[in-house]
């Protein structure tokens, strides 16, 4: 039976902290790195996307951020996996948003049973560099969780070989 491969993840569109400014993305770069993954390897795409939209101001979305955080808040998700036992790999991609990913990230793990299930993060950032495998262990402790990658927000555009050797290295 041919393993089937998911790859599921948050990123923000719009205002973002890219190269020490604020930049107007019209794809995420979390979405860049995902769109680069189904590129190479194959696989189904899914946005985990927060019913209750972040404000469009960056800042504004950082302070947001930085409540759900501290308060451990689930920001209820706009749809579900309709299938995700049929799934064996998760890619799991996400932003670096103060040394953790966003709320909406535990709220999908916990959505679901990964045991057996094989997680691999990806994480963009602008400096603080990879976050997460650990929460990801601790919501998903019967995951096997894979090192994950993280790759600087100002050069996803240019990550193609950085992704390619990760994922060969994967294998």
């Amino acid at each position: 039976m041919e393993e089937k491969t998911l790859i599921a993840y948050y990123s923000r569109r719009g205002q973002n902290y890219v190269n020490g400014k604020i930049t107007n993305l019209p794809v995420g770069n979390t979405e860049v790195v995902a769109k680069q993954i189904q590129a190479i390897i194959g696989g189904d795409l899914f946005y985990i996307n927060t019913i209750k939209p972040y404000p469009v101001d960056y800042m504004e979305t950082t302070d947001v951020a930085k409540v759900e955080l501290r308060q451990n808040e689930r920001p209820e998700l706009t749809e579900t996996v309709k299938n995700m036992d049929d799934y064996d790999t998760i890619y799991l991609g996400y932003p670096n948003w103060w040394g953790a990913f966003p709320m909406a990230v535990c709220t999908f793990l916990e959505s679901y049973n990964f045991t057996g299930k094989t997680i691999i993060p990806f994480c963009t950032h602008e400096g603080s560099g990879m976050c997460g495998e650990r929460d990801i262990k601790r919501l998903c402790p019967n995951a096997i969780v894979l090192p994950g990658i993280a790759i600087r927000g100002g050069v996803v555009a240019d990550s193609d070989n950085i992704v390619q050797s990760w994922l060969k290295s994967q294998k």
